[in-house]
């Protein structure tokens, strides 16, 4: 399963996790995807492009 916006691009966004003794672990931040039927064709937005679609 992808966990990219299919219309912005957005993905998941790694970076480095710090513990009390500063050893670095890797983790990932996924977005928030939605599925949404548009024109009838199911697309994974990002809540961000849905609340920006819902303002036009």
């Amino acid at each position: 399963m992808s966990r990219v916006c299919d219309k912005c691009g957005r993905g998941t966004v790694t970076s480095a996790k710090r513990s009390k003794s500063n050893i670095q672990t890797k983790k990932q931040s996924f977005i928030n995807l939605q599925i949404k039927t548009i024109g009838g064709v199911r697309k994974k937005l990002c809540t961000k492009c849905i609340k920006t679609m819902t303002k036009a």
